[in-house]
């Protein structure tokens, strides 16, 4: 017997009773969208190429892994380029700056100083012709080792010789003259042209040799100079170094979550590798940085035509342990692939456990 309104029928399955369905609009599931319910990955796995995210309410852990995986492997590799390519720009110039720049500013300095102390014997009240020799050795021993540094190139040699030429001319006249008697006309005339071609003008030998000189000390400033190019890419490097750090860390944590383990011995030793690699290669930049713009300051504090004294010993000392430094790029190279395999080998384990868990 009815009593009252009709009963309502349930219409659902798992809303309870009295509840409604809620109507879906055309194209869409219970479980998602029609992707079988598998999630886009989200910008870091897209850019590493991880694949899409496992559908809602499965595992992520093997997701996870392979993004961490492939961001500590790029980040190794980018970090690896970028030292690689700032050490050699520090590094590069100290071997030449060593064993040629310097030593050709120390030797037309020296060859500038022997000139004028050969001239004043020339033309001094008591001349002295052993005297004169000996400085005109000087000087043509030092041209010697300025051809050998190659500063200028071509043209440079080809300016050295000229003046090497110039200076044996110059010998010659100062010896003619030297074999007239005091007082002599003859003398005088050319003693007169020795100077000229000493000091006249642009084309005389002291002049040509300044020149060169300048050109010398202008290829130990770009050598030693610390340009924008290396500013950034050590900050670049540091930034990385920084990431890398960072990931390892975050990395370290995900997987004592998940799998319970306190720490992972890859990743570990990766870390130690990371932090001593590079405070040992910044050490080496400082000190070889160091070291270049001493030699710099010292030759530039050196006036030309001034002796040399102890300069090119002084700056053979600055840049002593260069060549050593320098061969560690090398090992940038190598710290690189075993910073990556150290990472590899430590996630590797943990991909295999997860990949054959028992279900």
């Amino acid at each position: 017997m009815s009593t009252g309104a009709p009963a309502t029928a349930s219409t659902g399955d798992d809303h309870g009773p009295g509840r409604a369905v809620t109507r879906r609009g055309p194209g869409r599931t219970a479980t998602g969208p029609r992707d079988g319910g598998a999630r886009r990955p989200g910008l870091l796995g897209r850019l590493l190429g991880a694949g899409p995210r496992p559908p809602a309410g499965e595992s992520t852990t093997a997701h996870d892994l392979s993004v961490r995986r492939r961001l500590l492997l790029a980040l190794s590799a980018l970090l690896t380029l970028a030292l690689f390519l700032s050490y050699e720009g520090v590094h590069a110039d100290a071997g030449p700056l060593r064993t040629s720049s310097a030593p050709v500013v120390v030797a037309i300095d020296t060859a500038l100083y022997a000139l004028g102390e050969a001239q004043a014997d020339a033309i001094g009240p008591t001349p002295s012709t052993s005297e004169f020799q000996k400085q005109i050795a000087v000087a043509a021993q030092s041209l010697a080792v300025a051809a050998r540094g190659d500063v200028g190139g071509a043209a440079g040699r080809q300016a050295l010789q000229t003046v090497a030429g110039l200076v044996t001319e110059y010998t010659a006249m100062v010896q003619k003259a030297q074999s007239r008697p005091a007082g002599s006309v003859l003398r005088e005339a050319y003693l007169s042209y020795a100077r000229s071609m000493l000091k006249s003008g642009d084309s005389g030998i002291e002049a040509r040799l300044t020149l060169l000189q300048h050109e010398a000390r202008a290829d130990v400033a770009r050598k030693t100079s610390f340009g924008w190019l290396l500013w950034l890419g050590w900050s670049t490097s540091a930034l990385l170094v920084l990431a890398l750090g960072a990931a390892l860390l975050e990395t370290q944590l995900f997987l004592r979550r998940r799998f319970r383990r306190r720490y992972n011995r890859g990743l570990v030793a990766a870390a130690a590798l990371l932090t001593a690699g590079f405070v040992t290669l910044v050490l080496f930049t400082v000190l070889t940085h160091r070291g270049m713009a001493d030699t710099h300051a010292l030759l530039d504090a050196a006036a030309p035509g001034q002796p040399a004294r102890d300069t090119g010993l002084r700056a053979t000392s600055y840049l002593a342990d260069t060549g050593f430094r320098a061969a560690a790029a090398v090992w940038i190279l190598i710290g690189g692939i075993l910073l990556m395999a150290l990472t590899e080998t430590g996630l590797r384990r943990h991909v295999d456990e997860y990949r054959f868990r028992p279900r």
